[in-house]
């Protein structure tokens, strides 16, 4: 059995998926198991990864675990885990893992979350995916109101990653050894500019959307308005200070899938519909 968290979200959704028609046993962790749209033959279990207590039963019989990072107490639910006979983990963590500042809000948390996986005995595969292609659905809000996309840090290119392609990887690592113990750093197969995305949407959409970037004034106070300020300090101390690079290609989708990663305009025909006003 695999047991997947966050199995609604971007990633977990795809994960699920791919699982499940790899003909994999799947418990899929969700908040309410009776809403939950799962494919035929998913298992749905209610849990709360800032409450192990929750996860007796999730727990039962999992061979290999699907994680987030970054939620309280995951040290007993580690500890869990492996009392209940698992023996792998695969944590979605983050390029910032990397630069180990713990005084930096995302890096901290990634950081910590490696940290506590290393030191729980278990066997580990952690993912290091940087900017994911399904950011672009912030942008709906301002689609609803017209063509203009107001862009925050117009001038860093993102070799952004389509999170199917996250979750192959994923599903790769929690069904063979070969990755066991590996770092694995995921980016889509190129780096392109916001207005880059902003166009290719537009081509996909139909629509002439018109990129228009922020100052950094601007996306500060715009930021600010909706994202506690720790994490506003970490988002300008990555592209503005530079101190992470989203930039560089990984070949890494390509070398565990056997594959290219999907392209930018792949994701948006895939998901045009969301974009679409209903």
């Amino acid at each position: 059995m695999i047991l997947v968290t966050g199995a609604t979200g971007n990633i977990g959704t795809e994960l699920v998926r791919a699982l499940s028609e790899a003909g994999q046993r799947v418990r899929a962790v969700v908040r309410d198991p009776a809403k939950a749209a799962l494919p035929d033959g998913v298992e749905a279990v209610a849990g709360d990864l800032n409450k192990p207590e929750t996860f007796a039963a999730a727990l039962d019989g999992v061979r290999a675990m699907f994680l987030l990072p970054g939620y309280d107490n995951q040290d007993d639910l580690l500890d869990r885990a492996k009392r209940a006979g698992v023996d792998h983990v695969v944590l979605l963590s983050g390029g910032s893992a990397a630069l180990e500042d713990l005084n930096n809000a995302v890096s901290s948390y990634m950081t910590l979350s490696e940290r506590t996986v290393r030191a729980s005995g278990l066997s580990w595969t952690f993912l290091r995916p940087r900017a994911f292609m399904s950011n672009a659905l912030r942008w709906l809000p301002q689609l609803a109101e017209g063509d203009v996309v107001r862009l925050d840090f117009p001038e860093v290119p993102l070799a952004s990653i389509d999170p199917a392609d996250i979750a192959a990887v994923a599903a790769v690592a929690l069904t063979g050894d070969d990755l066991t113990g590996r770092v694995l750093d995921l980016t889509g197969g190129a780096a392109l500019l916001p207005a880059e995305q902003v166009a290719i949407l537009g081509e996909v959409l139909g629509r002439p959307l018109v990129a228009q970037g922020l100052t950094h004034e601007e996306s500060r106070a715009q930021m600010t308005a909706t994202i506690p300020l720790k994490y506003v300090a970490a988002f300008f101390s990555f592209y503005v200070d530079g101190v992470l690079d989203e930039t560089t290609v990984h070949p890494t989708v390509f070398e565990v899938t056997g594959r290219a990663p999907r392209t930018f305009e792949q994701w948006a025909r895939t998901h045009a519909e969301a974009f679409t006003p209903r």
